[in-house]
Parts: C-alpha cells; structure tokens; sequence
C-alpha cells in the first residue's frame, strides 16, 4: 500500500497554463495590447479609459494588495480590478473569467467581494444626499431647466436585481415575478447620478417595506435633509403620494389636466428609470440573474452604483451605452422606450408601495396645484402634444 501511495502521481501546486499567466494572461498581454493599439476595445471591456482604470487602481491599491510569501507570489492588483471590472461589464461566469486571465476561479471568488468592496469604500463619497440647501436648489433647478418640473430635488424608483436562488432561502427572496431578486432603491438626480441608494431587500418583503422603511423615508420625515422650502421627490404609480413625493393620476377617463400632469411628471421621473437603463446597458452583470452570495450581490450592486456616478462626474468623455436612455418623439410626445427594457431578465419595478390616509390627502392637494399650474403659468408648448395621444 505504501508502495502505491509513492508510485501515485503528486497533485500539481498550480497548474503550468496557469503559472504561466505573467506571461502570457489577459492583464500581461490583452489588456496591455487594447491599451496601447485599441483604446475604444480597452473602453469596451473594462467600461472606462485607460487613464480612468489607472486612477481607479491607484485608489483601491491599498485595500486589496496583498504580500508575497514563500510559497507563492501574491496576485497582483490591477490583476484584480481587472477582473472584478470584466465580471461586473460583460457578467461572464467566474471560470469564463479564469480561462481569460488564467487566474484559478476559486480564487476569484475569494478576491471578489474583497474588491467590490474596495471600490465602494473608495468611491461611496459620489453617491450621497445632498448635505445643504444650496446643493437641493441646484438639483431642483437642473430638473426645470431640462425637464420642465420645478421644485423637483429627485426621482425615486426601484427595482428588483434577479439571483439564481440563495441556498436554504426557501421562499425568502422570491418576488411577485416567479424570480429571486434583491431590490435596489434609488434617488437620482436630473444629471442621471445616484444621489442616494438602498441596497440588499430581498424581494420577497412586503412592499410597503422598501420605501417606508428606507432612511431616506425617515429623514424626509424627520426634516433632516435640509432642502428647500416646497421641495419635493416625484416617483411612478408605485409609490405613496405624499406632500414631498408626486406620482401620476392612475384612475380611468382622465381629464386633460390630469393627462398634462401624467405627461409632465412622467418626463421627469424617468430620469430615474433611464439611471437603471444606463446601469443595465454599462454593467451587463445585471441582464441575468446573479449567481453569488447575497452578500456578495449587494457589493456588485454598491460597487457598480459607485462606479456610474464617479465615471458621469470625473470622465470628460463618458458615453451612454446605445439604447440605455428613453427618448421622446418631439411630435406626439409619446417617450420611445430604451432597449435595455427588452431585457428578459433586467431590472424589475418594485410593486405598490403603502401610503396614509392622512398623508394621500395632503399629496392630493399638492398634486392638484402642480396640475393647475401646468395648464397655466408652467404651461410649456410641447406638451398638448400629450392629449392627442389615443
């Protein structure tokens, strides 16, 4: 028996194709080839410039270099911002991402949240609320000068990332689609930008929870944001209508004010939807369903949240990914939807949220002034354009 224990072939520490990854792997060869001869393809991988990665590595550096030891050397890391970038752009399976950058899948799923988190820690500073009145008055007026809605500080939207089944979650996170989903939460602002994110509910919880619960919600409550007199978020049919957040009329035989109101509305909270659509067309890791840890999943989120706005603020040169943004005929006025919502497994909206009796009426009182004032003195020519609607 002895014998045959000696005469058995030892395991391999690390396989040859892979120690050869210095030489001739993705972050050696490819990705230095893109950069030097194919800048667009670099952009197209990685999601940003050569120049943006590189300041992006010099930032999380610190938090995800490891040292060398004895037994091997450590992974090096823009190896691994390489890779945690790919996985989040194109949502390839970690054993596609080994093959490419020949970097044991194992060891991928180790360093992954590590690096997600990196990214989020380095760039939470670009999703925060507004901390002064004066930062909620130049939203409100970014959102009359490109979408005609005054007052406005916000759109407020969610939506549910699909999973691939959490073990022994039973029916935890299973939504009202017939999917496993968490749901993003998220107030953006007229630029596109996540001025405010929660992440991580599972989809399964009560929808009066995810927007009722929120810290947003509190401190709205509470008066600790700071805004301005009359300020206001507007949202779709899904949430409670209150006095700081307008949603659409919903009834049937609408009059022509009320259908003014819904055109108007509408033109600025899908600012909100078009941030998802954008974040679907840029991070395609979110066009299937996520098969990691959930803990793991609400970093993909957080990181790539992180990652649009720092790229909408920071790049001189940022793009939208074609058919990311819905767009509006200028005859009809009828919004011609992006193609990020042909998706069959992109982002889901979150259902009807609770609302108070008190609170619905006076969001109806507020609702009815912005619909008068829309007919009159905040009218805007384009918009009758919305009644000859069939």
């Amino acid at each position: 028996m002895v014998e045959q224990l000696r005469r058995r072939k030892k395991r391999k520490w690390v396989l040859d194709w892979i120690r050869r990854r210095d030489q001739l792997g993705a972050s050696a060869r490819l990705m230095r080839e893109l950069a030097e001869e194919d800048p667009k393809g670099y952009r197209n991988i990685m999601r940003m410039a050569e120049v943006k990665f590189e300041e992006l590595l010099e930032m999380v550096s610190p938090l995800i270099r490891k040292k060398d030891t004895v037994m091997r050397e450590a992974l090096s890391a823009k190896t691994k911002l390489e890779i945690a970038l790919r996985y989040l752009s194109a949502g390839e399976s970690l054993k596609s991402l080994q093959y490419l950058f020949r970097v044991p899948h194992n060891t991928i799923s180790t360093f992954l949240p590590e690096v997600l988190g990196a990214i989020f820690e380095v760039l939470q500073p670009y999703i925060k609320v507004p901390p002064s009145t004066d930062e909620w008055k130049a939203i409100q007026k970014a959102f009359e000068c490109r979408w005609n809605f005054p007052n406005c500080c916000g759109a407020l939207d969610g939506k549910h990332i699909q999973i691939m089944r959490p073990k022994n979650s039973a029916s935890l996170f299973f939504n009202y689609k017939g999917t496993y989903s968490i749901i993003l939460f998220a107030m953006v602002d007229a630029d596109y930008c996540f001025r405010y994110i929660d992440v991580g509910r599972d989809g399964r919880s009560s929808d009066s929870t995810v927007f009722r619960n929120s810290s947003l919600n509190a401190a709205m409550e509470q008066n600790f944001l700071n805004w301005p007199t009359g300020g206001l978020f507007v949202g779709d049919d899904a949430f409670p209508i209150q006095p700081y957040l307008l949603k659409p009329y919903s009834h049937r035989w609408l009059s022509d004010e009320e259908r003014i109101f819904n055109y108007r509305l509408s033109r600025a909270r899908r600012v909100a939807e078009n941030a998802f659509g954008i974040l679907a067309a840029r991070f395609r890791i979110f066009c299937r369903p996520i098969n990691l840890s959930v803990e793991t999943i609400d970093l993909v989120v957080k990181a790539a949240c992180a990652l649009h706005n720092w790229l909408r603020v920071t790049s001189t040169t940022y793009y939208l990914p074609q058919g990311s943004l819905d767009m509006e005929d200028p005859t009809s006025g009828e919004p011609v939807l992006g193609a990020w919502r042909q998706e069959p497994t992109a982002m889901l909206p979150v259902d009807r949220l609770y609302s108070s009796n008190n609170y619905k009426r006076d969001g109806e009182e507020v609702r009815k002034r912005y619909a008068r004032a829309f007919m009159t003195d905040l009218a805007v020519p384009w918009q009758y354009a919305a009644l000859r609607k069939s």
